[in-house]
């Protein structure tokens, strides 16, 4: 049997080589582009990831199943000439979460479902996340489940997921497991201090203890041999308009620690936005999987509000050309639907018309899925593809494609350009993980 690429990362991680996994947590067609071009460039695997809320065998926010997300990911791969066997495929948070209003029975009866259909779909990425309570679960004084209990639970979903691989055997690599949770729950924090304590040192072996005892209970000791990483909160996090940066020294004894847990790293979230510099202390500190989402979609919408600039400077005054007016079409499509925001941004309504635009939780990128939007990024895209801007501009608003234009590292077509707007945070990552220099 092959050993998954992830274990041979963590394999010279252990070593003592600072190398590491970054992976995107999108569903966006041109992000993933993106990654996959970075992927291509570097001559290494690329690692996607779908959420449990994002991707389920109802189809989760994206209308996608996990079968059908692979799929789409395939068509990707095919169009951009990048070879599918090199991607890693991961569900993140896999786990009752999308059903936790529902009684438990009935939520990990859900979630079982979804972690074989993950599984049966090709995913070999497996996170595990049953840490969420559910309607009738009645929690400690702390407000959290007990840790047996949330333990049992992954080794249930665990159990799932091994008899699909069994069962169907889609793909020659058995699944590796990542375990644990971060506080808070995934997808930014609505507040943030800029000084998060990291999880403890006895907080991570008591996780990694009561998981480990409840798969040996259910039978699942081959399986705990792929559990290779942890989840924990490293002190990094972002919300609407603040960053929290990573302070190795904060962490210092979590990498002590993990040093003596054998196949064991750690996988970090939320770590949209931190710095170069932090990024790659993080992979040094054997947090060997860095997980990226909401980063990249701000990245892309940067990258599409710069050209929609220069499409106004252009093509602003020219009669016979219509312009595409994004911004006013994404906070229409905002206005009208204000599910994905409206619990997160805060303030007058001139604050919140500012976050819908430039909040660091992104949560526009639900939003770009919406034919209106798509098609007014594409007459964006199509009006300077047909009116090609004078470099001046480039250089006004896209600086980093306009040397790369200059220099002949990158085309003079605006689709081009957004791809590589993107990829300014796909290569902190890549420089991270000592994948590129």
């Amino acid at each position: 049997m092959n050993c998954h690429p992830l274990q041979q990362v963590i394999a010279r991680q252990k070593a003592g080589e600072a190398v590491g996994v970054w992976s995107a947590c999108t569903a966006h067609r041109t992000v993933l582009e993106a990654c996959l071009q970075q992927a291509a460039a570097d001559d290494c695997e690329a690692c996607i990831e779908s959420t449990c809320n994002q991707v389920d065998q109802f189809g989760g926010y994206s209308g996608l199943t996990p079968a059908q997300f692979v799929a789409y990911v395939q068509g990707i791969c095919r169009d951009l000439k990048f070879p599918f066997e090199r991607v890693i495929l991961g569900g993140d948070h896999l786990g009752p979460n999308p059903w936790r209003r529902e009684p438990v029975a009935l939520a990990m009866a859900k979630a079982q479902d979804l972690v074989r259909a993950y599984v049966r779909a090709g995913y070999t990425k497996i996170h595990l996340d049953a840490s969420m309570c559910c309607a009738d679960d009645r929690p400690g004084n702390s407000g959290a489940l007990e840790d047996e209990t949330v333990a049992a639970r992954a080794a249930d979903l665990c159990a799932a997921a091994e008899a699909a691989w069994a069962e169907d055997r889609l793909t020659g690599l058995r699944p590796v497991y990542i375990i644990g949770t971060e506080v808070p729950i995934p997808g930014g924090a609505q507040e943030v201090q800029m000084h998060i304590q990291p999880t403890t040192p006895e907080a991570a072996a008591q996780t990694v203890e009561v998981t480990r005892r409840a798969f040996r209970e259910r039978g699942l000791a081959g399986a705990w041999e792929r559990v290779v990483g942890l989840v924990v909160q490293p002190g990094v996090e972002f919300s609407d308009s603040a960053v929290a940066e990573y302070r190795r020294e904060a962490a210092a004894p979590l990498r002590a620690w993990v040093a003596r847990q054998g196949q064991l790293v750690f996988e970090a979230h939320s770590t949209d936005y931190q710095s170069g510099k932090a990024l790659r202390e993080l992979v040094e500190d054997q947090f060997a999987v860095l997980k990226v989402g909401p980063g990249l979609t701000y990245a892309y919408r940067e990258g599409l509000f710069a050209l929609e600039d220069i499409e106004r400077e252009w093509l602003g005054g020219k009669r016979t050309v219509e312009i595409s007016n994004l911004r006013a079409c994404l906070e229409a499509e905002m206005l009208a639907h204000p599910g994905h925001w409206q619990s997160h941004y805060h303030g007058d309504e001139q604050a919140k018309a500012f976050s819908r635009r430039f909040s660091y939780s992104d949560r526009c990128r639900y939003y770009w899925h919406s034919p209106a939007l798509q098609s007014a990024v594409h007459h964006l895209l199509d009006n300077l593809q047909n009116h090609p801007p004078p470099l001046t501009l480039t250089s006004q608003f896209l600086p980093v494609q306009y040397q790369a234009v200059r220099e002949g590292r990158l085309a003079a077509r605006p689709l081009d350009w957004l791809r590589d707007k993107v990829r300014e945070v796909t290569a902190l990552y890549s420089r991270a993980c000592g994948q590129s220099h």
